[in-house]
């Protein structure tokens, strides 16, 4: 059964497609299926993914609106190591005609129903905006990826969409919570860098990822070949810090599995003990 994890923030410029691709490509490299689901008509996701967004037959739009199903949505022959669910300009459509139709802020969910055994991970790439793509990803999804800056405003935006998570777990998804906060272009050389990430782990605690990922150029120009970092320049900087990303997801999502095989376990066991005193 997959993770489905959404990535998102609600401040744009910092790095949330970044992090899709590149957290998508390591994983991969670690022989997990995984599938990347771009949901920004932006469609950075799928050109950084070595995809042209123009030639895509069917999109995420199609998805959405239920014109296709989603193995014909998902390509599978790229060069990234990953699945890819692409979206281009089409999806802005999406916004308007998904009003109209049934169970609006579940679509993306009911479209994944059928692919859910054939993945580890699904990673959702979402617009810097709370718009119903996002709420259709966060519906869908049992865990949020955030990617934020060390800076005083990403402070501000961090409470904000922690409000919006706790409305959707409380009105739409009880499953959801924060996966975890990523630092990403972290330069350890400014103050307000540390004085903002020591803020953070004050807050959120073990939910603020140990891998932080920092400022390299080679983040920067992979997009533009159309490829993550992983496969640009495997020995960059940032190529190094999302593999240590992947792993640390990785290694908490085995021992999640293992606190929740005990705690079943346990409840069994006191299943069993209290029908045994009633029969007694």
């Amino acid at each position: 059964m997959a993770k489905i994890i959404t990535i998102t923030n609600q401040k744009g410029g910092v790095g949330k497609t970044t992090t899709c691709v590149n957290l998508a490509a390591s994983l991969a490299a670690t022989h997990k299926r995984v599938l990347m689901i771009d949901l920004d008509p932006q469609g950075n996701a799928t050109m950084g993914s070595g995809i042209d967004k123009h030639a895509l037959e069917h999109s995420v739009y199609e998805l959405l609106t239920g014109q296709a199903d989603v193995r014909a949505c998902i390509l599978t022959d790229t060069e990234c190591g990953y699945h890819v669910a692409g979206a281009n300009g089409d999806l802005t459509a999406a916004e308007v005609e998904l009003l109209q139709l049934p169970r609006r802020e579940f679509r993306l969910k009911m479209a994944l129903t059928d692919v859910m055994n054939d993945y580890d991970y699904i990673l959702i790439d979402n617009p810097p905006s709370l718009s119903l793509l996002t709420v259709n990803a966060l519906a869908a999804s049992s865990g949020v990826i955030i990617p934020m800056q060390c800076e005083y405003y990403a402070l501000e935006g961090i409470s904000a969409l922690v409000g919006t998570i706790n409305k959707i777990n409380q009105r739409l998804n009880p499953s959801l919570r924060i996966e975890g906060i990523l630092r990403t272009m972290f330069d350890p050389r400014m103050s307000l860098t540390k004085d903002v990430s020591s803020h953070l782990v004050e807050y959120f605690g073990d939910k603020v990822y140990r891998t932080v990922i920092p400022r390299n150029v080679r983040l920067a120009e992979a997009p533009s070949h159309g490829l993550p970092a992983l496969q640009y320049d495997k020995h960059s900087r940032g190529a190094l810090a999302y593999l240590a990303l992947a792993g640390e997801l990785i290694r908490r999502t085995e021992q999640e599995a293992g606190d929740s095989a005990v705690e079943a376990a346990t409840a069994e066991e006191v299943t069993e003990a209290t029908t045994e005193q009633e029969t007694d």
